[in-house]
């Protein structure tokens, strides 16, 4: 497949490492010797890499992870450090452990800077304004792990190879500064798309990082056909499966890549249908070849979305229902006020207030079911889902978080989970509870009652600044 002429787009991909656990041993630093497990639901969901090293692990010290707060909390914090460091806003939170950079900005800008003739004594430059904000490295070499062959000497001839050079020093001064200023280690993958430098990071693991040195075509090829077809990101089960029906593979992925029925047209025949997304076929077909052409999206100071979510070995009961609704939505609250909260000057005794930054217009609450024991090899995970505009009251900030989230599952939630299965005598047995609300729209962009900028205080404040310069009638007298 003809790959696009002219790829020079550098991307990073940050994985912290053992995320979960790692929160729980900076807040106890006592823990960090210790194999740690992290408990949720009653099922160990994760552990460091202590307690994997050993295998069964009796002497096993569990913590409860039940809570979420300090895992977002931490999340944000690293996330805004990385955002600090690009230049071009490009920078994408996948899940709470995850981040993608672009710094394909920051990576030209140090291109012609570079001195050929003294690479092993360069300075990476970290700022335009400022030419001693920076980090020294050593550029006769890429920093960390490197995947594919590197020719000698060095081809500094070639614009990619460059680039990558520079990508890799960059990520390697980030990881440092997140384990020296936060305690946090991470592992990372330098290429030339988000697809690449994912892979490329879960090939040395834990802190370490990995370059995919994609000089050619062949490289490329040879690396994403390593990878079993589950691991591929954008390839979901339900689109697996169906490739495996339809190839027979033993679960490989050259095996679907050169397989004579996978074509564009095959696939998007083959995925294509009622519901699926358009051009899903040629999305997969360009996957396969290594190609992902879709941006790293650019930071906001809000999220697109808020979403809350447990998940149950088998919650049959509507008061139950109702109860867990009801914490779901204390914690979605909860959550917007952290996450689109933000303080704002009073025109009145020079007093400050919240306001809002952004608020959502749609709320949508979406449950998965636990199969029938005749539909448990078939399963494919799928939830269902239902969406409406999101009530004023939530954005009240004169209500508490509970008194909220009271009304909220009463008067909102628990309608929209009846109208999922209107049918009577439905038998409920469901496994996951998802709240969420969504399409945000910036405050001050559309009036509302509750959010945006109060147009009252603009006027007051203009009255102040004009009040010197008013014109008074006294005595029939202007003055």
């Amino acid at each position: 497949m003809e790959r696009p002429s002219g790829k020079t787009t550098v991307v990073l991909h940050f994985d912290y490492d053992c995320f979960y656990a790692s929160v729980f041993e900076n807040q106890n630093p006592a823990l960090q010797s210790l194999p740690l497990g992290v408990k949720q639901k009653g099922i160990l969901a994760t552990c460091n890499y202590a307690a994997r090293a050993r295998g069964e692990c009796p002497e096993l010290v569990i913590v409860e992870g039940e809570d979420l707060t300090p895992f977002r909390d931490t999340s944000k914090k690293l996330f805004s450090f990385l955002r600090s460091h690009s230049w071009n806003q490009k920078v994408e939170r996948l899940g709470l452990d995850e981040v993608f950079m672009d710094v394909t900005d920051i990576i030209n800008y140090n291109v012609p800077l570079l001195n050929r003739s003294c690479l092993s004594d360069s300075f990476f430059c970290l700022s335009q304004e400022n030419p001693e904000s920076g980090f020294p490295c050593d550029l006769t070499r890429l920093a960390g792990c490197v995947h594919g062959s590197l020719p000698e000497p060095p081809p500094l001839e070639n614009p990619l190879y460059v680039r990558l050079l520079l990508g890799s020093h960059l990520a390697w001064y980030l990881r440092l500064q997140l384990e020296e200023r936060f305690g946090f280690t991470s592992s990372c993958g330098i290429s030339m798309n988000k697809l690449l430098s994912k892979l490329a990071g879960s090939k040395h693991k834990p802190r370490n990082q990995t370059t995919l040195l994609s000089l050619n075509d062949a490289v490329v090829l040879d690396f994403v056909d390593s990878h079993n077809i589950r691991k591929i990101p954008g390839i979901g089960a339900k689109t697996t499966r169906l490739l495996e029906q339809r190839i027979l593979s033993e679960n490989t992925r050259v095996d679907v890549r050169v397989h004579p029925d996978i074509s564009p047209y095959g696939l998007e025949t083959l995925l294509g249908g009622p519901g699926s997304e358009q051009g899903a076929g040629l999305r997969v077909w360009h996957l396969l070849h290594g190609v992902d052409d879709i941006e790293v999206k650019e930071a906001s100071d809000f999220p697109t979305q808020i979403s809350i979510e447990d998940t149950y070995r088998g919650l049959n009961s509507l008061t139950r229902i109702e109860e867990e609704l009801r914490k779901l939505s204390a914690s979605l609250v909860r959550r917007m006020r952290v996450d689109l909260l933000t303080v704002h000057e009073s025109a009145e005794h020079g007093a400050s207030d919240q306001r809002w930054m952004a608020h959502p217009k749609t709320l949508r609450l979406s449950i998965r079911s636990w199969p029938a024991k005749a539909e448990t090899s078939d399963w494919d995970f799928s939830r269902t889902s239902r969406s409406q505009p999101l009530p004023n009251f939530v954005l009240s900030l004169k209500e508490s978080v509970e008194t909220i989230a009271e009304r909220l599952t009463s008067d909102t939630l628990f309608p929209m989970l009846k109208k999922l299965h209107p049918e009577k005598g439905h038998i409920w047995d469901l496994q996951l509870i998802n709240v969420c609300v969504a399409n945000m729209i910036p405050s001050g962009s559309q009036a509302g009652t509750s959010v945006g900028r109060d147009i009252s205080i603009m006027f007051k404040r203009q009255d102040d600044v004009l009040r010197q310069w008013r014109c008074q009638l006294i005595y029939g007298i202007m003055i």
